[in-house]
């Protein structure tokens, strides 16, 4: 049987999921705006939060003590 760790293959913890609710927040907002026309904030926030903050939220392991 196997144990926690080895279910746990993504190794996601809080942090993780904050900043992946971080992401999720700066998406809606990108969309929100892009709604209202307004093309040079609306797509700036896309692309931090795709290209940025979700990849960093998925790879980020924090230090062992």
């Amino acid at each position: 049987m196997k144990n926690k760790e080895e279910k746990n293959k993504l190794h996601l913890n809080r942090i993780n999921f904050i900043l992946l609710l971080i992401a999720a927040i700066v998406l809606v907002a990108g969309y929100i705006i892009m709604s209202f026309n307004e093309i040079s904030l609306s797509p700036v926030l896309l692309v931090f939060a795709y290209a940025l903050i979700i990849p960093f939220a998925l790879l980020y392991q924090p230090k062992k003590k």
